[in-house]
């Protein structure tokens, strides 16, 4: 296979409490039920604020107590080793080992109450990525039942349509798995292959990697300059491939491939050497940090969903893995040696030079992984897998920043105020591009999650 005003919805079961009371109010004043309605569909008329996301996946589970919700009174066995140091919101401290991110803390918001309901990477992921665990499958290679749902980026594929040029959902990054065993629910499911991800991803010695061209003997992105010979190998391959799903991923791709591949200014967007050295010195030198900036050149070429993989595998280097956020021991050693000044740095990055070219007000960024770590330390100086509270980060699109969405308790175990999902956070992000539960039923998808409304 070749891959080369804000919006508001009212949920089915009616209007809450608190709306009838405001209608309630207005009707005092002269103000009808009919007028009320008549405002909300104007508003729905309304552009909506945000074109584009970029999904930084923390594959294998950041902990949340250090990072943006430390417990400096809990127990030492909880709060782990870090201080927390001021942000430019008040009252808002954010781990020591992150300070560049404490200094932009009006630019996003953290909300410190998500909660999951599984443990495995393999179950949690593709809640995390669909909204649903069904069709889910866990490292033991148990699938939940049910259909597996399409993911955040399939769903916006969908409803603005395939298009020919820019793809509408690109995944920077390989398949996501544990153990070498692949989750479910990073594509389009039902949707059928149109929508799933167009993948790339960047190698600091090989650069950018399209890696489905490797059908393709000897051919590479660079190395694609004429229409006459894309078509020539497409016609070699035609004849290798069944006409079967893969193949009808072929022809889908097909149209996508002669424009990004053969047009010089598509194959631009992939030529990170076309930025300046401080740009890409400034993101980072390393594998993380340049796919933000890939992903910052996507959705300026019209990229609309953009997905970051930190990694492929959930295990760290020194677990035979690719970096992942899995870390179970010597979690400090590896967070600080690695995870978190690369986070700091890329993130901080992605942040600014949105901002600086007007994209960040139309760019919703999600910064989330599965679940976070266990609170209480493990006897290998490290955290195990814990789904029952941790924290995600969102920026951009209209949604308001500078502030704490819910909070956990005391030992950063549970949800002590205003507890959300991971549906309820897409629901959110995707209402921001206008992808609410109308235009979802519309499409035939079943709404997952309810409005954040605290960041609408």
């Amino acid at each position: 296979m070749l891959s080369i005003g804000r919006m508001r919805t009212r949920e089915c079961r009616g209007w809450t409490r608190r709306e009838l009371l405001h209608a309630g109010m207005l009707s005092a004043v002269g103000v009808n039920l009919a007028d009320v309605l008549r405002t909300d569909a104007a508003e729905g008329e309304r552009k909506a604020p945000a074109k584009s996301v970029i999904l930084l996946w923390l594959w294998g589970g950041p902990s949340h107590l250090d990072s943006f919700d430390l417990k400096p009174k809990a127990p030492v066995e909880y709060r782990g080793p870090y201080s927390g140091i001021a942000s430019s919101v008040s009252g808002f401290d954010v781990c020591e080992l992150l300070p560049q991110l404490a200094r932009r803390a009006k630019k996003y918001s953290v909300i410190r109450s998500l909660r999951g309901t599984s443990n495995d990477h393999g179950i949690a992921g593709t809640i995390g990525l669909t909204g649903s665990s069904t069709g889910a499958a866990s490292l033991s290679g148990q699938v939940l039942s049910g259909a597996v749902k399409p993911t955040h980026g399939s769903i916006v594929s969908k409803v603005l349509g395939f298009s020919p040029g820019m793809p509408r959902f690109v995944a920077v990054g390989g398949h996501l798995h544990q153990g070498k065993r692949p989750i479910t629910g990073e594509g389009g499911a039902a949707l059928g292959p149109m929508h799933d991800p167009f993948r790339l991803d960047f190698h600091p010695e090989r650069g950018i990697e399209i890696p489905h061209l490797k059908l393709l003997d000897g051919l590479t992105a660079s190395g694609i300059d004429s229409r006459d010979r894309l078509l020539a190998e497409f016609d070699q391959l035609a004849q290798r491939v069944d006409r079967s799903v893969e193949m009808s991923r072929l022809d889908a791709f097909y149209q996508q491939a002669i424009s990004l591949l053969t047009k010089a200014g598509s194959r631009e967007v992939f030529d990170l050497d076309r930025e300046s050295d401080s740009s890409r010195r400034r993101f980072g030198r390393f594998r993380f940090g340049q796919c933000c900036l890939l992903a910052r050149r996507l959705v300026e070429a019209g990229a609309r969903f953009v997905q970051v993989n930190w990694s492929s595998h959930v295990e760290p280097v020194e677990d035979l893995g690719d970096g992942g956020w899995d870390m179970h021991d010597r979690h400090f050693q590896q967070y600080q040696d690695r995870h978190a000044w690369m986070l700091d740095q890329a993130l901080s990055a992605l942040l600014d030079d949105l901002d600086e070219r007007g994209l960040l007000a139309e760019t919703a960024v999600v910064v989330v992984g599965e679940f976070g770590r266990t609170p209480k330390i493990n006897n290998r100086a490290g955290r195990d897998h814990w789904e029952h509270c941790y924290s995600g980060l969102v920026a951009g699109g209209g949604l308001r920043a500078g502030q704490i969405i819910g909070a956990s308790d005391r030992l950063g175990e549970y949800p002590a105020a205003r507890p959300v999902t991971s549906a309820d956070l897409f629901a959110t992000v995707l209402g921001q591009m206008g992808i609410d539960t109308t235009t979802l039923t519309t499409n035939g998808l079943l709404p997952q999650g309810n409005l954040i409304e605290e960041l609408v």
